[in-house]
């Protein structure tokens, strides 16, 4: 039988289930379902416009202030701006519903259009040698493209809100290998910003299973689509299986074409993503390229760079502070102020890091004393209520003011603002080779692990997102750690 045979006799078989299925939500209630997100969008919109507005009454005003009346052609452009402005960002595919609420999509679409528009305004201008105003223009769109970031990181920020709560979740049928699929579980769980709420399973290697992780298992890859229809899903998020074959696949999406139930296809190469990933249509299949993290070169000549310039500014900020701290160590528990300890950084070199003590002096030989009382797992050692931290101490730490002095560690090149954890020397000495990849990288004052729950976290959640920023790190990606670090450290939740 020929490919194409074959094909068309999937293809019949895969409508004539699809055509058996009776599908239990209606129209009224599959627009019900997604009306969040139109919601969202006509509030990106109105964001858009307002902006656009707002920017080119502050370029009007900055531009022709004392003049005894505004030229009319720019009052007239002011107001057609919002217009103007959410017709381009629309072009630039800025109200997709795929890039709501996760990713640099939609920011990195509004940042397009400004410039864009401010480049073509230039070379109109100069090719028509028109009289515009340049200060009208260089105020306007610039302004416009940083309200309007500010305003699209404010709707986000209150989808995420909403999210936590359970609201605004797309639903999902999970398929694969039960391992799997439990793992696409606890990631979902962790990080429900996504938007992703896992409500059903299909298992490729047999049921015998009931539930996994606590979410019922429907059956094997026959019954995805009878799943989809009986927990009013409207996502099948498939993980990478041996079992599953690309024909299998391939009819799954046909499918699921009928009722238009999204299909996520999840690779087998997990916690690698962004720009070290592209897909390349190859004798028409779809490869996911791989680069190779960057562990050299010109960006990390920047990254060092930057580190150092950021930790010489905070310091300058902070010195007030750090002298405040220190007089009270010193007046409350006494001296040392400082607590130097042997640790271990880039490529398996030890160095000293400080920090400001927060344990009484003998810290270390009681440490073994209270083995029993261990909360940690793997190399961790961690005590929610250490009888050995100081009132002070325990202050410092609920705020992480005790990592000040680790900016004279990024200043020496120990450690960078963001990486890993930095581990003890016994932590290492248990490193599987699997974990010896966090030590590819400098440690950092913050990381991935501080912005997502600090030492709440367990042994293989703290491995598990250090080995995502060494894979996956930026110079983008450590602004925006930074950036969360702030609200993470004010709320001090998962500090002891």
């Amino acid at each position: 039988m020929t490919s194409d045979a074959a094909l068309r006799r999937v293809s019949d078989d895969a409508a004539a289930r699809t055509g058996q299925i009776r599908w239990t939500v209606s129209r009224g209630e599959e627009r019900e379902r997604f009306r969040w997100v139109r919601s969202y969008l006509w509030a990106a919109g109105a964001a858009d416009g307002s902006c656009a507005l707002a920017a080119g009454l502050i370029a009007l005003e900055a531009r022709f202030a004392g003049w005894p009346s505004r030229p009319r052609e720019y009052l007239l452009f002011t107001v057609l701006m919002p217009a103007f402005w959410v017709v381009s960002v629309a072009l630039a595919r800025g109200y997709d519903a795929r890039f709501v609420g996760i990713g640099p999509d939609e920011f990195r679409k509004v940042l397009n259009v400004g410039a864009s528009l401010t480049a073509g305004v230039a070379i109109i201008s100069f090719v028509t040698k028109s009289d515009i105003a340049r200060g009208y223009i260089v105020i306007a769109l610039p302004c416009a493209t940083a309200l309007d970031l500010l305003a699209r990181y404010g709707l986000r920020k209150g989808l995420h809100r909403r999210r936590r709560g359970g609201a605004c979740m797309r639903r999902v049928i999970a398929v694969g290998h039960a391992a799997r699929v439990a793992d696409l579980i606890g990631e979902l769980r962790r990080e429900k910003y996504h938007g992703l709420s896992i409500v059903g399973a299909c298992l490729t290697q047999g049921n015998m299973l009931a539930e996994i992780a606590g979410i019922p298992v429907v059956g094997g890859m026959d019954s995805v689509s009878a799943a989809v229809a009986e927990f009013d899903a409207d996502t099948v998020a498939v993980v990478a299986d041996r079992d599953l074959t690309k024909m299998r696949l391939r009819e799954l999406a046909w499918e699921l074409e009928a009722t238009e139930t999204d299909l996520y296809v999840a690779p087998a190469l997990l916690d690698v993503a962004g720009p070290r990933t592209t897909i390349r249509p190859v004798a028409g299949l779809p490869l996911l390229h791989v680069d190779h993290p960057e562990f050299s070169g010109s960006r990390w000549v920047i990254k060092g760079v930057f580190d150092k310039l950021a930790a010489i500014a905070a310091l300058m900020i902070s010195a007030p502070l750090l002298v405040v701290i220190a007089f009270v160590v010193a007046l409350r528990d006494g001296k040392p102020v400082l607590f130097r300890q042997a640790r271990v950084g880039k490529d398996g070199r030890a160095f000293t890091l400080y920090k400001f003590r927060t344990m009484v002096v003998d810290a270390e030989q009681r440490k073994a004393q209270l083995a029993d009382y261990d909360e940690g797992a793997g190399a961790l050692f961690k005590i929610r209520n250490d009888p050995r931290v100081t009132l002070t101490g325990r202050w410092l730490r609920r705020y992480s003011l005790d990592e000040l002095p680790q900016l004279f560690n990024v200043l020496k090149g120990d450690m960078s603002l963001v990486g890993p954890r930095p581990p003890l020397q016994d932590e290492v000495a248990r490193y599987t080779d699997y974990v010896r990849r966090r030590l590819a990288v400098k440690p950092g004052i913050t990381g991935l692990w501080q912005i997502s729950g600090r030492s709440d976290l367990t042994w293989e959640e703290a491995v598990r997102l250090d080995l995502r920023y060494v894979e996956n790190w930026s110079l983008i990606l450590d602004m925006q750690i930074l950036w969360k670090s702030c609200p993470a450290v004010f709320h001090g939740s998962g500090a002891y």
